[in-house]
């Protein structure tokens, strides 16, 4: 195992060396405050917007139903991404190198190729789309050639690597904030004598199908960023309070998110989502500077989020295939993800959806095996496993290829297919990723306890 060179420290415009080796302790950098806007920026744009829009145009919630179900969902993935993000500066390793604990050397090649894949293609193709729009709308270009020149932008960023992200972060996060600020103001007095009062518990089935709907796609979305988390506190200063990363971390993701799709569902209190352009629809509503000003904020926030999205995607597939040179990945990838976000032209608000719910359907169960492998570590020597070839966890694995299948056939519900759970009782909504989460980590306590019982009375013996 080596380390990332100190000669790349705190300069941005420079290339990162190296792909997913641990950082030196003579090349950290930075303060965990830092984090609030590496986490709210990527998320100050359309897609999360969108989220609110679906809650109320599709899912039939309230304007308080659907705030709630998306505080709820955006919550609980930033309490675990905050509790991940903490991990980050102990270990300096990338946050699906720090899975291998909980999966093995082997085991872990599973969930890191499906990380890189829904973010490197997946969440790529959905925010280049919806940069493309925006940008399209706002200076009336094809779709197809805005959608090239965002993705260009977006594979310089992550081609250049962690600090330049960083550092893009940090620059459009005050000229997000403002515009969201303004524009978020202007729809909320808007909407708000469309708003009639209502409870925001649902009160009959159907709104309860939706309500659990929307808490599944607002978790899909922002505990989509959590197999990233450690990526941006890796750099960090060993000795930085977790305490801080970790709030740092969960407030930018929750308020984000949160605050951005409560606007989306007001929106729907007054027009409804254009399906040839969605980011049009919205900005429909705005006077003319402030929506042109919107349109530059949706295409921004794309890339600042896919920025991030590739940069990570080709950090953790370098850590599977052993190769050094990440660029060449994230040179790969943004092609990849391009000619899918070309693909999902035709129809975004359908493909945005369901790509929403099966996120949440994988990372469900891995985190509920990460979290849980972490609550029994114990005394282990992770330090040294991390990049131990011979390090094997079979637990993990077992967990999350039990859960996952077991979670998805049962409570899935999509529009390509709609588990048993869900067809005999619709108002479940959507909760495969929650069954996931805590089948998989029910089982992976019940493998750890199995094993240490079985192995007590060996080590008895050893030491009698």
């Amino acid at each position: 195992m080596t380390e990332t060179s100190a000669a790349y420290g705190d300069r941005v415009l420079a290339i990162e060396p190296g792909g997913a080796q641990r950082v030196s302790a003579e090349g950290r950098h930075g303060r965990p405050a830092h984090l609030l806007w590496t986490w709210a920026s990527p998320n100050l744009e359309f897609t999360t917007i969108f989220i609110g829009v679906l809650a109320a145009s599709a899912w039939g919630q309230n304007f308080f139903q659907a705030a709630t179900a998306c505080a709820i969902g955006n919550g609980l993935a930033a309490v675990a991404h905050g509790l991940l993000s903490a991990r980050g500066p102990k270990h300096g390793a990338p946050q699906m190198v720090l899975s291998r604990l909980a999966f093995g050397r082997a085991g872990n090649a599973v969930p890191a190729v499906i990380m890189a894949l829904s973010a490197g293609v997946g969440w790529f193709a959905a925010n280049s789309t919806s940069g493309a729009f925006s940008l399209a709308s706002l200076t009336g270009l094809p779709v197809a050639l805005a959608l090239l020149l965002i993705v260009a932008v977006q594979i310089a960023l992550a081609f250049a690597g962690h600090n330049l992200v960083q550092a893009f972060e940090r620059w459009t996060f005050p000229v997000l904030f403002l515009i969201f600020l303004l524009a978020s103001v202007f729809v909320l007095r808007s909407a708000a004598v469309h708003i009639p009062l209502a409870s925001p518990i649902p009160q009959t089935g159907t709104e309860a199908m939706g309500f659990f709907l929307t808490v599944g796609a607002s978790f899909g979305y922002s505990a989509g960023w959590t197999p990233y988390a450690a990526d941006y506190t890796r750099y960090l200063p060993r000795e930085a309070s977790r305490v801080r990363i970790g709030l740092a971390s969960g407030l930018g993701l929750f308020l984000s998110c949160t605050a951005l799709e409560v606007v989306g569902a007001a929106s729907t209190q007054f027009v409804r989502e254009t399906a040839q352009n969605p980011a049009h629809g919205f900005t429909s509503l705005l006077p003319g500077t402030l929506a042109a000003a919107t349109l530059a904020a949706f295409a921004l926030g794309s890339v600042a989020a896919n920025a991030l999205n590739l940069y990570s995607a080709a950090l953790t597939f370098t850590g599977v295939v052993g190769e050094r040179q990440r660029t060449r990945v994230v040179l790969a990838m943004g092609v990849a993800g391009g000619l899918a976000g070309w693909a999902a032209l035709a129809d975004p608000a359908a493909s945005y959806e369901s790509f929403l719910l099966l996120i949440g359907y994988w990372v469900g169960p891995w985190l509920g095996v990460v979290l849980m492998d972490a609550a029994l570590s114990g005394l282990r020597d992770d330090d040294r496993l991390l990049y131990d070839r011979s390090h094997r966890n079979q637990a993990g694995l077992a967990a999350f290829l039990i859960a996952l299948p077991v979670s998805v056939l049962l409570f899935a519900n999509q529009r390509v297919y709609v588990g048993p759970a869900p067809r005999l009782l619709p108002a479940l909504g959507d909760i495969a990723a929650f069954v996931g989460a805590v089948l998989a980590a029910g089982i992976m306590w019940a493998w750890v306890w199995a094993e240490r019982r079985r192995q007590a009375p060996i080590q008895q013996e050893a030491t009698g």
